[in-house]
C-alpha cells in the first residue's frame, strides 16, 4: 500500500513539474502574441496627425511661401526610442515615447543651415511601468542625464522648397548627446509642408555602448545592443 502511495506521489510529482516548465514556456508566448498590444507603428509623416495632404489644394497660393527664417518645434511633435527585446525567449518590440520635445531651426533658402531638438528622457513612457522604471534608473539615469539632444553640424540640403502637403527627402549629419556621451551621426529624414509650417520625421541609429549605456539582460530580458531614436517635429514660426 505505501508503495502504491509513493508511487502516485512520484506520478503527480513529474506531472506538477511538466505542467510547471509548460506554463513557463508557453506563458510568456500566450501573453506577447495573445495579450500584449501590438507596439505603436514607427513615427511617419504620413500617420502623423493633420498629415492628409488634401489642404494641398491651395498649394498655388501657399506652396511658394517664403520659408526662410527661424523655426521652433511646438506641439504635435514626438520622440523616443524603438529596441528589439528577448522577453524569456519571445522577441518583442519596445517602444517608449514623449511630446516634451523642443528646438529650432534656421532656413536660408532651400537648406536648413542650423537647428537642434532635446528630447526630456524622465517623461518617456511605454506600455509597462516596469520597463520605464528600468529606463529611468539603471538604464539611462535620467536623474543625472536627463534630456538627450541632437544638433546639426552641417546644413540639410531639401533642393526645393515644396508646396503644402508635398514631402522632400535629405540627408542629416549632426551629433548627438545621450546619457552623457556625444557622437556624430547620419540618417535620412523628410520634410513636409503644411498650411502654415512643416513637418519633419526620421530615425537616428543607435548603438548603446557608444553612449555608455549598457543593454539591459536580466530577469528573463535582453535587449539588444542597438535600437534607434525615432521622432516627428513640428514647427511653427519662432
Amino acid at each position: 500500500m505505501a508503495g502504491s502511495i509513493r508511487k502516485h506521489w512520484k506520478r503527480w510529482l513529474i506531472a506538477g513539474a511538466a505542467t510547471i516548465a509548460v506554463l513557463a514556456t508557453a506563458g510568456p508566448y500566450i501573453y506577447i502574441n495573445y495579450v500584449q498590444d501590438e507596439p505603436p507603428a514607427a513615427l511617419s509623416l504620413d500617420n502623423a496627425p493633420g498629415s492628409d495632404s488634401s489642404d494641398s489644394s491651395s498649394g498655388e497660393q501657399t506652396g511658394q511661401k517664403d520659408v526662410e527664417g527661424a523655426w521652433r518645434v511646438t506641439s504635435g511633435s514626438q520622440a523616443g526610442y524603438r529596441v528589439d527585446e528577448v522577453l524569456f525567449g519571445q522577441n518583442v518590440t519596445a517602444v517608449g515615447r514623449t511630446e516634451k520635445v523642443t528646438g529650432e531651426l534656421k532656413i536660408e533658402g532651400d537648406r536648413a543651415v542650423s537647428g537642434s531638438f532635446t528630447v526630456d528622457l524622465t517623461s518617456v513612457k511605454s506600455d509597462s511601468d516596469q520597463r520605464d522604471g528600468q529606463f529611468r534608473g539603471q538604464v539611462m539615469n535620467t536623474e543625472q542625464y536627463p534630456e538627450a539632444t541632437f544638433k546639426l553640424t552641417a546644413p540639410v540640403d531639401f533642393s526645393s522648397t515644396p508646396e503644402v502637403g508635398k514631402q522632400v527627402s535629405a540627408k542629416a549629419t549632426g551629433e548627438l548627446t545621450v546619457h552623457g556621451e556625444t557622437n556624430s551621426v547620419s540618417f535620412e529624414l523628410d520634410a513636409q509642408r503644411t498650411a502654415d509650417g512643416f513637418r519633419v520625421n526620421g530615425s537616428i541609429p543607435v548603438t548603446f555602448a557608444d553612449y555608455g549605456v549598457e543593454a539591459p539582460d536580466f530577469g528573463g530580458i535582453a535587449v539588444e545592443d542597438e535600437g534607434v531614436i525615432e521622432f516627428l517635429l513640428t514647427f511653427d514660426r519662432a
